[in-house]
């Protein structure tokens, strides 16, 4: 089907509506969502696939009544029983009690300060008639049950901080079932989370979904999981409705996540040899040493003896379970979080000078790493502009994007009218502008299509063979590690549970938590390109 389809099941009752929605930049410009029809039934789940930046995220948003910054409702309307959610007085009746919001980033939905049982009691009192303390106390502890969490008190008075990111995502699931709503918004709640964790939480959500006349709209980038438990599936295109259908085979092609076919080699723009144990550069005399890390949050210990070598011009992934300290590593790679004791020191011989800082990080969330108020061209003129002029550096500005295979006409827009995969380009050059000799890689594809993922990794593997610089890569997905990594460390509870050459590590691993990694991946890395055996 093609043109702009219209998702409208025939003989269901419909809980949610929209008719001839556009969304485009408040200051002008082409539209990100064009003239969006559809339909949720009761009862039912309808899928949502497309590339990112095809609108989906809008889309999703908009039956919340929310809109991202610098976006505007050109027109069109959205119903969700029978109310607006663009209008302030029906958004109160709506909100948490018709439809609830779940996404990808659990840090959003939880509030740092407040303990987990009073943020799930105070939804709980909002939305629902309990008032008195033990009625409110027995929900929250009924959800928290629901979602496969512990319900004693100790658990409740935990900080968001103290639970790890699978937990953490299933507190903001007991949060946004809180009230009982009809409709659920799903948006990628799955991206963030390791192979196990997400198998787990695709489990849960599916026996969610499956009961009762509950709705949901689902976005994500895994066809497997849309097919298994969608009834309806919406593609979008450039912010167009292009496809609408029943989903296709429970099971798929293989998830090929970085971009290649089974068996699979190098593919666009990747580095010379980075599928061998050599990699460019590496040998060479320099190297990231970390020796005998130890890092805590507050009280709570979480790297506890680390130790790694990366050498120059090579790529070594970090992979492990959700909670396993990764992101803390990465963080105290890059200088941004202080160890307890333990020493990271890179070394370059013959390297020249000139050089910012020799470690910079590329985070997961490129939105929140990006100023919203401020154009591409102010977040690249700040790191530039300590060490050329001001022509020298809108000249070096224009150089980076199109290093990063950007247009220069992106300079003048703001982070909220580009795609995913722009802001991670946008992000990633704003990291180069420090001309960094390692870049600390923390799971900055999670979020983003297959497309757009192979094509932030097949850059990565450009820059190491353009640039020589260095690559750690902190990520879920284990493909993408087989494909562009030359070795693997494995952490789990804080510390490094198997480390050596990836084709070992992700064909032969020794360590039960690389096992479980690997058994709920479906098999996806098995092929490890043959120039590695």
């Amino acid at each position: 089907m093609t043109g702009n389809a219209t998702a409208r099941p025939v003989g269901a009752d419909p809980l949610a509506e929209i008719s001839g929605l556009s969304l485009g930049p408040a200051q002008g410009g082409p539209p990100v969502l064009h003239d969006a029809r559809l339909t949720v039934p009761r009862g039912q789940v309808l899928g949502v696939v497309g590339r990112s930046g095809s609108g989906k995220s809008s889309l999703a948003y908009s039956l919340l009544g929310h809109v991202r910054p610098g976006l505007e409702v050109r027109s069109g309307t959205v119903r969700v029983a029978g109310l607006d959610p663009f209008d302030r007085a029906d958004a109160r009746r709506l909100r948490g009690r018709v439809v609830s919001f779940l996404g990808q980033d659990p840090a959003s939905a939880l509030n740092p300060a407040l303990r987990i049982g009073t943020q799930i009691g105070e939804a709980v009192r909002l939305r629902s008639p309990a008032r008195r303390a033990h009625e409110v106390r027995a929900q929250v502890e009924e959800l928290l049950l629901s979602v496969r969490l512990p319900a004693d008190r100790a658990f409740r008075r935990r900080l968001p901080s103290q639970v790890s990111g699978g937990q953490a995502q299933r507190v903001a699931l007991a949060l946004a079932l809180a009230g009982t709503p009809a409709l659920l918004v799903l948006d990628e709640p799955t991206s963030g989370l390791d192979t196990v964790l997400a198998d787990r939480m695709r489990g849960l959500l599916a026996e969610v979904l499956s009961g009762g006349d509950r709705a949901a709209l689902l976005v994500s980038h895994d066809p497997a999981w849309i097919a298994s438990v969608a009834h309806e599936v919406v593609r979008l295109e450039g912010g167009r409705i292009t496809g609408v259908g029943t989903p296709d085979a429970p099971v798929p092609a293989p998830r090929w996540s970085a971009g290649f076919p089974a068996g699979g080699g190098p593919g666009p723009g990747r580095a010379p040899g980075a599928g061998s144990r050599e990699a460019p550069g590496a040998g060479s005399g320099g190297a990231l040493s970390v020796r005998g890390l130890h890092a805590a949050h507050g009280r709570v210990s979480v790297l506890h003896g680390v130790s790694l070598t990366v050498l120059a011009g090579s790529c070594t992934a970090v992979v492990g379970p959700s909670g396993s300290g990764k992101t803390t590593l990465a963080r105290c790679l890059a200088g941004l979080h202080r160890p307890a004791r333990g020493t990271v020191e890179w070394r370059e011989d013959g390297a020249e000078g000139g050089h910012g800082a020799p470690v910079q990080l590329v985070a997961q969330d490129a939105r929140g790493a990006l100023n919203p108020r401020e154009s591409v061209r102010a977040a690249l003129l700040r790191p530039l502009g300590r060490r050329h002029s001001a022509a020298d550096a809108a000249r070096e500005a224009a150089r980076l994007l199109d290093l990063v295979s950007l247009d220069a006409d992106l300079l003048a827009r703001r982070p909220g009218e580009l795609s995913g995969g722009q802001r991670q380009r946008v992000a990633l050059a704003r990291t180069l502008a420090a001309q960094p000799r390692v870049l600390v890689c923390d799971e900055i594809t999670s979020a983003l299509d297959r497309e757009t993922a192979s094509g932030i990794l097949a850059l990565l593997g450009s820059l190491r063979r353009t640039l020589g610089v260095t690559v750690v890569m902190v990520t879920h997905d284990l493909t993408a590690a087989a494909h562009h990594a030359e070795r693997a460390v494995v952490l789990d509870a804080g510390r490094v549970a198997e480390a050596g050459p990836v084709d070992r590590v992700l064909t032969a691993p020794e360590h039960p938590v690389t096992r479980a990694l690997l058994t709920h991946a479906d098999g996806v890395v098995l092929a490890v390109p043959d120039q590695r055996r």
